[in-house]
């Protein structure tokens, strides 16, 4: 695969790394991206990679809970501007409303307001406002106690990032603190027993090869793994974070002087995973002069 500048640039911006380390990494990797963000971390050549600066799209994430049951939905935009346009707040709030009676993205569409569907009416507001939307994502929690938080609210229960908490326990201020937490923090998981094995192994690798660059023996080294697993484990599960509230307290013991149990969680922010590929100034005024 050719290794382009393109490519070493966004490598770079998603490590911090140098030109040469970044175009060496995608020569070593046959320019496989996550391979080469590995590749520079063994090297010690690069911080952790953050997913989340690959986020490029824009509009709303809604939150809706009643009772026992919580539910999540994003809906995108081309711009930030229709985010804050009122229109498109008042269809995502009644998007929001009608998930409460769905169950996937699918049901949600097929959801009838005011005698149209979801699908009809974001149809409608494609043409009405002049920018592509979608209906990108739904999700579910139920508990015995389900708790929403907003960040960055846009209006009334949606903004860019929404989380619900499931707990056994009514304290609602508490579970409003671990959501706030949870927004911030973006656990991968709960527990070390709900974190995907693939994701543990990867790490796994990584440390392993990090350790072996020091030249230690592999005795010394399988000792030095179980240490940062452990570390590792307390940086990525909720229950075994920092509480950001108290950081003396892990997440699982800040619930237990609270006297609740935290029974999952889900946290949605706008246009996680979404890679919108971007053109520069100039080539975009060479393309337009062409047409």
């Amino acid at each position: 695969m050719a290794i382009t500048a393109a490519l070493v640039k966004d490598l770079r911006d998603r490590t911090g790394a140098g030109m040469m380390d970044a175009k060496k990494a995608l020569t070593e990797t046959n320019g496989d991206m996550e391979a080469a963000i590995d590749w520079l971390r063994t090297k010690g050549l690069a911080k952790a990679a953050k997913k989340s600066d690959r986020t490029a799209a824009e509009g709303l994430v809604a939150v809706q809970v009643q009772g026992g049951r919580g539910v999540a939905i994003e809906v995108n935009s081309e711009t930030d501007f229709v985010g804050k346009n009122a229109d498109f707040q008042a269809m995502v709030a009644s998007f929001a409303q009608a998930a409460m009676g769905a169950n996937s993205v699918e049901e949600l569409k097929a959801a009838k307001i005011n005698g149209k569907t979801v699908e009809e009416i974001l149809t409608e507001k494609i043409a009405t406002i002049g920018e592509n939307m979608s209906l990108r994502r739904m999700a579910v929690l139920e508990g015995e106690t389900v708790v929403s938080y907003v960040h960055n609210a846009a209006a009334d229960g949606m903004g860019k990032i929404g989380v619900l908490v499931a707990m056994k326990g009514g304290n609602d201020a508490f579970g409003r603190q671990v959501a706030m937490h949870i927004a911030a923090a973006n656990p991968a998981s709960l527990s070390q027993a709900d974190l995907d094995p693939a994701v543990v192994e990867k790490e796994k690798n990584v440390q392993m090869e990090i350790a072996r660059e020091s030249g230690k023996p592999e005795a010394v080294i399988e000792k030095m793994i179980v240490g940062r697993m452990q570390k590792f484990m307390a940086e990525v599960t909720l229950l075994g974070q920092a509480f950001v509230v108290n950081p003396d307290l892990t997440v699982e013991a800040a619930a237990k002087e609270a006297g609740v149990e935290i029974t999952g969680f889900l946290r949605l922010e706008v246009g996680e995973g979404i890679v919108v590929e971007k053109e520069d100034f100039a080539a975009e005024v060479a393309k337009v002069g062409r047409a």
